[in-house]
């Protein structure tokens, strides 16, 4: 821009300075004043004003513009609520990092977004049940999944039943050995109460 003012600068000066030269002649000879000098600032001075307007112009938006603006700015708004669901679910481990890509306008849209996930099974059946609903829940906290999304959810609901079972087994365990327990002391009890009536009968036979 410096450097277009500058050259323009340059030119009127040098037509003004033919203007004068032109003039002095003209009135030597007698002669009619030349206005092409005039003409010709004056196009120097349209063309300027169609170079300004053209640089306006310029700033505005194609219509091809426009279209991937409105389509960053849907993008930008679907990729933050999606985030933005997962870091409310109980597994999430920390904040959502963005993609960004710059827009016609010059300005940053987000196109694409993670939120770090923690898978830990627990010590005990019970505490991983608990861990991978969590992150069954965190993964598809979004209204829209994404195939990552369902495939953390997949490995998680494997996890699950592994442990459900564990816990089922535990609990079957905890059922036999009450059961056994029960028996053993129902025939404890039946053999101590046997050998207290036989302990009677020899009293009552002597």
């Amino acid at each position: 821009m410096q450097v277009s003012n500058s050259s323009y600068n340059y030119n009127v000066d040098y037509i003004s300075r033919a203007n004068a030269q032109q003039q002095a002649v003209s009135n030597h000879h007698g002669a009619e004043h030349d206005t092409r000098g005039l003409e010709k600032n004056e196009s120097s001075e349209q063309a300027k004003n169609s170079s300004q307007q053209k640089d306006e112009n310029s700033t505005e938006l194609t219509t091809q513009e426009k279209a991937e603006l409105t389509k960053l700015k849907a993008i930008d708004s679907k990729v933050r609520a999606h985030e933005t669901a997962h870091q409310s679910g109980p597994a999430a481990s920390g904040g959502a990092s963005l993609t960004y890509a710059k827009g016609p306008d010059g300005v940053m849209y987000a196109v694409a977004g993670e939120v770090p996930v923690r898978i830990t099974t627990g010590s005990t059946p019970q505490e991983t049940i608990t861990n991978m609903q969590g992150v069954i829940a965190t993964a598809l906290a979004p209204a829209d999944p994404s195939p990552q999304d369902l495939s953390i959810a997949s490995k998680a609901r494997i996890i699950l039943m592994q442990a459900q079972q564990e816990f089922a087994q535990e609990i079957q365990e905890k059922i036999s050995n009450s059961s056994e327990y029960s028996q053993n002391a129902i025939k404890q009890y039946e053999q101590n109460s046997s050998s207290e009536i036989k302990d009677d009968s020899k009293d009552i036979i002597a």
